[in-house]
C-alpha cells in the first residue's frame, strides 16, 4: 500500500515543506559526494548515536539527523510522504509553526528511540521520525480527506481512494506491530511510534490556530 497523492487543496504555498525536501536531498547528494568513507563519516557524525547521547555528545543530532538519509529508497519513499501530507499541515499551522511542529516531532520520535537503544554504537538518520509527525498530524485534522493510494495483491496492482484515517491507520497500525515485536529490520520502528504520537498531541497544541478544513471530507465518498 503506497499513497501517491491526496484530494486535499491548500490555500498557503508550502515553501516550509518544500524547503525541507530540497534540503534533504541536498544533504544526501553531500552524503554521497566523496564515497564510502565520506558516508560513514556523515552517518557517524550527524547521525544520532545513541552512546553519544548517553556520554552528553553530539546532541545537535538531534536535529541533524532528521536531514540525513541511508539511501536512495529511504530517501524518496520519505520525500514521497511529505510531499503528499506536510502541505497541509503547513497551511494550517503557518510557515514558521509548521517548521517547528516539524522539529519536535522529529526530536521527539529520536527520544524515544533512544529510549528503546540505549548505550547502541549505531546511528540513526532520516525524516521518517517527524514525516510520522505530520502523518498524526494528518490522521486527527483530515481524517475525511481521500488518499490515492496503490494497492496491490501479486500482479494485481489498483489505484484506490482511502479515507486518511484508514490509510494512515493501518501504517501506525504496522509501525506499532513492528516496534513491539522487535524485528531486526535495521529501521528505528519505535521513532515512527514516537513521532506518530507525537504529531497527535502536537496537532492539539496548535489546534487553536489551525485553520478549519477548506471542505467537509466527511460526506465525500469512500471510494471514487
Amino acid at each position: 500500500m503506497l499513497p501517491i497523492g491526496d484530494d486535499n487543496p491548500t490555500m498557503l504555498t508550502p515553501y516550509v515543506n518544500w524547503a525541507i525536501i530540497l534540503s534533504c536531498i541536498l544533504a544526501f547528494l553531500w552524503q554521497t559526494s566523496e564515497g564510502t568513507n565520506h558516508f560513514i563519516y556523515t552517518l557517524m557524525n550527524f547521525g544520532i548515536v545513541p552512546a553519544r547521547i548517553a556520554a552528553g555528545e553530539g546532541l545537535y543530532t538531534f536535529v541533524t539527523n532528521i536531514f540525513l538519509h541511508g539511501g536512495w529508497a529511504h530517501l524518496l519513499g520519505n520525500m514521497l510522504f511529505l510531499w503528499i501530507f506536510g502541505d497541509n499541515i503547513e497551511d494550517c499551522c503557518g510557515h514558521l509553526r509548521y517548521l517547528l511542529f516539524y522539529i519536535l516531532t522529529g526530536v521527539i520520535a529520536s527520544t524515544l528511540w533512544i529510549a528503546t537503544a540505549w548505550g547502541s554504537p549505531y546511528p540513526a538518520v532520516g525524516a521518517s521520525g517527524a514525516i510520522s509527525g505530520v502523518l498524526g498530524a494528518y490522521f486527527i485534522l483530515y481524517p475525511g480527506a481521500r488518499v490515492r493510494t496503490i494497492v496491490g495483491f501479486g500482479f494485481f496492482w489498483r489505484v484506490i481512494r482511502l479515507r486518511a484515517w484508514t490509510m494512515i491507520g493501518l501504517w501506525a497500525a504496522y509501525q506499532f506491530l513492528l516496534a513491539y515485536v522487535a524485528l531486526d529490520t535495521g529501521v528505528a520502528y519505535w521513532a515512527h511510534v514516537g513521532g506518530f504520537v507525537a504529531g497527535i498531541f502536537l496537532s492539539k497544541v496548535f489546534q487553536r490556530r489551525l485553520r478549519k478544513p477548506t471542505a467537509d471530507y466527511n460526506n465525500l465518498d469512500f471510494y471514487r
